[in-house]
C-alpha cells in the first residue's frame, strides 16, 4: 500500500476475495479490527460472487457512448455461463479443447447465429462485450490469453463466498499488525538472497567443532545464514527465471519441470487521479469495450499502437472522502508488460485518449497524476501470480509444494520447504492461498519438532 492522492494505492493485492469465515485473511482482519462495517455484515459474507464482484457499473463503448445495459448483461451472462460450464471437464481424460480460451471461443462461435435475435449490429456489440469479458478473465487469471490456461484443471480453483472487500487502512495494515506481534529484529528487510545451498555440511566460521547445518543461505550483500530449515516463498516468476542458480545443488528434475509447466503472468494497475470526477457518484466500475473487436478474430498484435486496448476499465476507489477522485485501471498480459516500458507521460497520454474516446468528450480534463505497478519488471517477482497452464495440472502445484530432500527417511528432513500462492492447489493466485501455504509449512515443522509420545 502506497500513499497516493489523498488516500492509499494498493500496488499489489487489492481485495479480500471471498471475505467469509472460510477465508483466513478475513478471519485475521476481523480479529484485528481492520475492516469496515460492510465487510462484517453476515449477508455480505454469504454472497456467492464466483470471483466476479458485482459492482455498480457503466459500460462505455469506443463510439463514445454508454452501451445498452441489457445488451451488455446478456453477453456477460452468456460468458459467465460458459465459464461455469468449464467445471464439467475437471478430471476429464479428453477435454474438447486444451485451453479455456479455445473452448469459450468455440462455444461463442456455436451461439453466434442465435445471438441478439439475429440482428447484425446487436450481434456485433455482444461479440465486442464478450471480447472484453475475455480480457477481464485474463486479469483475474493473471495471464496474457485464456488460450494459455488449461481447460481440464480450470475447475479446481475454489471461489469462497462473500462480497469482495478492501482494507480501509490498506492491505499492508494486516502485515503490519502481524509483524507487531513479533520480537523486534525478527524480520530483516532488503536482504536479497543470491543462493541457497542445501544437502551440505556447514559450520559457523571459526567454529571447528560446532554444530553442522545442512543449509547455507548466501545474501547478495555477502551475509550468510546457516539453517536446518528454510521456507522458500519467492514468486513462481522468480523461480522460472532463476531456480537453476538459486539452489545449489539444483532442484530435482520433477520440481524443475513443475516450475516450467505452471503458468505465471502479469496483471498491473494504473491509478489516475482527477481534480473532479466525470463519473456519477453511484458508479464504482467504468468498463471499456472496443466495439470493433470480437473473440472470434485475432487481436491486433501491434503492442505499441494498441497496448491500451487490453485495459478492461477502471474501478472507482471508495470512499472518495478518503481517496480523492481516483480511478484504478487493470491490464494484463504482454500489453501490461509493454506498459511498464513506457514513461509516466506516455501512459497518462494513452489513458487520457482512452477516456476521451469512451466518453465521447474530447475536452475531458486529463488526469492530474498517474501511478502504476510494474510487476513484470520487478526482479524478485517477474509477474503477478500463477495459473494452471495448458500442459500442466494441479499435480504440478503439489509437486512444487513438496519439501526437500524427497526421501522421507533422510536423516536431515525438511531442509527446503516451499510456500506461496503458486503452491496452493485450490487457492492459487490469492493472498489467502499464500497465507494458508505458509501455515501448512509451519505446521510441517511443528510436527517435526514435536517429541514422540512415549508408548
Amino acid at each position: 500500500s502506497l500513499p497516493a492522492a489523498s488516500g492509499l494505492a494498493e500496488m499489489g493485492a487489492h481485495w479480500i476475495h471471498g471475505p467469509s469465515p472460510g477465508n483466513p485473511v478475513f478471519r485475521l482482519a476481523s480479529r484485528y479490527g481492520l475492516l469496515g462495517p460492510e465487510a462484517a455484515r453476515e449477508e455480505n459474507q454469504q454472497v456467492e460472487a464466483g470471483g466476479h464482484p458485482p459492482l455498480p457499473s457503466v459500460t462505455y463503448g469506443s463510439s463514445g457512448k454508454v452501451l445498452n445495459p441489457k445488451a451488455v448483461r446478456e453477453a456477460r451472462d452468456l460468458f459467465y455461463a460458459l465459464l461455469a460450464s468449464t467445471r464439467a471437464f475437471q478430471g476429464s481424460k479428453e477435454p474438447p479443447w486444451p485451453s479455456v480460451g479455445q473452448y469459450v471461443r468455440a462455444e461463442i462461435a456455436r451461439t453466434v447465429p442465435t445471438m441478439a435475435g439475429g440482428q447484425e449490429d446487436a450481434r456485433r456489440l455482444q461479440l465486442a462485450v464478450l471480447a472484453a469479458c475475455l480480457k477481464l478473465e485474463c486479469c483475474i487469471s493473471g495471464t496474457h490469453s485464456m488460450d494459455l490456461v488449461g481447460l481440464e484443471p480450470f475447475g479446481e480453483y475454489v471461489s469462497l463466498p462473500g462480497l469482495d472487500c478492501t482494507f480501509p487502512g490498506g492491505y499492508s495494515s494486516l502485515a503490519e499488525r502481524l509483524l507487531s506481534d513479533l520480537p523486534e529484529g525478527t524480520v530483516l528487510f532488503n536482504k536479497a538472497v543470491r543462493t541457497i545451498h542445501w544437502q551440505g555440511s556447514f559450520r559457523e566460521e571459526g567454529d571447528g567443532g560446532g554444530r553442522v547445518f545442512p543449509v547455507r543461505v548466501e545474501c547478495e550483500d555477502g551475509d550468510v545464514f546457516l539453517a536446518d530449515h528454510v521456507i522458500v516463498t519467492v514468486p513462481l516468476g522468480f523461480l522460472k527465471e532463476r531456480h537453476q542458480e538459486f539452489f545449489q545443488p539444483p532442484l530435482p528434475e520433477r520440481k524443475a519441470q513443475a516450475i516450467r509447466n505452471l503458468g505465471f503472468g502479469t496483471n498491473n494497475k494504473i491509478f489516475l487521479e482527477f481534480e473532479q470526477p466525470f463519473w456519477e457518484p453511484e458508479q464504482q466500475l467504468l468498463e471499456v469495450v472496443w466495439e470493433d473487436e470480437s473473440p472470434l478474430e485475432e487481436p491486433n498484435a501491434d503492442l505499441e499502437a494498441n497496448w491500451f486496448k487490453k485495459l478492461i476499465g477502471f474501478v472507482v476507489l471508495q470512499p472518495p472522502e478518503q481517496h480523492g477522485h481516483v480511478l484504478c485501471g487493470f491490464i494484463a498480459g504482454k500489453e501490461s508488460e509493454h506498459m511498464e516500458t513506457l514513461s509516466d507521460a506516455e501512459v497518462l497520454s494513452a489513458m487520457t485518449h482512452v477516456l476521451r474516446t469512451m466518453t465521447g468528450n474530447p475536452d475531458l480534463p486529463a488526469p492530474r497524476s498517474v501511478l502504476r505497478s510494474r510487476w513484470h519488471s520487478a526482479p524478485y517477482t517477474r509477474g503477478s501470480y500463477s495459473y494452471v497452464a495448458v500442459g500442466s495440472s494441479g499435480d504440478d502445484i503439489d509437486v512444487l509444494a513438496q519439501p526437500l530432500p524427497e526421501d522421507p527417511r533422510d536423516p536431515r528432513p525438511l531442509q527446503l520447504l516451499f510456500a506461496g500462492e503458486a503452491t496452493h492447489r485450490t487457492f492459487y493466485s490469492t493472498t489467502h492461498g499464500a497465507l494458508l501455504s505458509g501455515w501448512r509449512e509451519a505446521e510441517r515443522l511443528n510436527q517435526l519438532f514435536q517429541a514422540p509420545v512415549p508408548a
